[in-house]
This record gives C-alpha cells, sequence and structure tokens, in this order.
C-alpha cells in the first residue's frame, strides 16, 4: 500500500475582514483511500477553518495541483497484456459500467489517463493490485 500527498499554498482575501487569508490544499492517499483536505487561516482576524474528505477532490483542489505541478500520465506498460484485469479494477474503483471502463482502459491503453499524480498513483495502486504493470510520468514526456 502506497502513501502519496501533493499540495499547494494559496493566498486570497479574507471575506470576512479584508486581510491575507493563507490556504493549504492537498490530495493524498491514505490507508488505500483517496481523499482531500483544506484548510486556513487569516493573518489579520480568528477566520480559520479546515474540510476533509475522501474521494476525488474537489474541481478547485485539482486544478490548484495541477497548475503548480503540473499533470501526471498513467499509461499501461505492457501494451499487449490482458484487459480483463484492467477492466476489473476500473470498474471497481471508479463505480463505472463495463462501456466505461472499456472506454477508460482503451484510453490507458493508447495515450494514457491525465490527472493529479496523487489521482494516477491512487489507480496505479489498484492497477497493480491486479497484477497490471503501469508507469506514472509527466505529460509533457
Amino acid at each position: 500500500m502506497i502513501t502519496a500527498t501533493q499540495g499547494v499554498t494559496r493566498t486570497s482575501r479574507c471575506e470576512r475582514c479584508g486581510g491575507e487569508l493563507v490556504s493549504d490544499v492537498g490530495q493524498f492517499i491514505e490507508r488505500g483511500r483517496l481523499g482531500w483536505s483544506v484548510e486556513g487561516q487569516c493573518q489579520a482576524c480568528p477566520d480559520a477553518w479546515c474540510e476533509m474528505d475522501t474521494g476525488p477532490a474537489p474541481e478547485e483542489i485539482r486544478q490548484a495541483l495541477l497548475t503548480t505541478h503540473g499533470p501526471a500520465r498513467l499509461r499501461l506498460a505492457d501494451k499487449g497484456a490482458s484487459i480483463v484485469p484492467v477492466l476489473r479494477a476500473l470498474r471497481e474503483m471508479h463505480h463505472l459500467s463495463l462501456g466505461e471502463a472499456r472506454l477508460m482502459a482503451a484510453e490507458l491503453n493508447e495515450v494514457g489517463l491525465i490527472g493529479t499524480y496523487v489521482e494516477m498513483a491512487y489507480l496505479a495502486e489498484g492497477l497493480r493490485k491486479r497484477f497490471v504493470t503501469v508507469t506514472i510520468t509527466s505529460s509533457a514526456t
């Protein structure tokens, strides 16, 4: 079981007092589950919060991670391998229909799937549990 994390610190204007709001957003794999978190605190007033959940990250968090760290690409290492374990893993992890899983598997086999590093590491872990060999690279390669 792997553990992966990726985060970004952002600053914005506090809606409460107008001061500087510093927030940390991130995505992680913990105990085999994909999760995300965001916490923030105003530097000028006591306004602060923390939020955390499992599952896919909200799009705002994903975009912050992709903008700062760049996307990652997940590909099958052996394009000639059986597609059956790939379909099983994709259906199990993403609750897909067989047709949806086939489309995703075709993309994984051809150009690769693109997302945050943590999303791709999570998917890679599920595929490796089914003995599917994959690689994760920067999407630029």
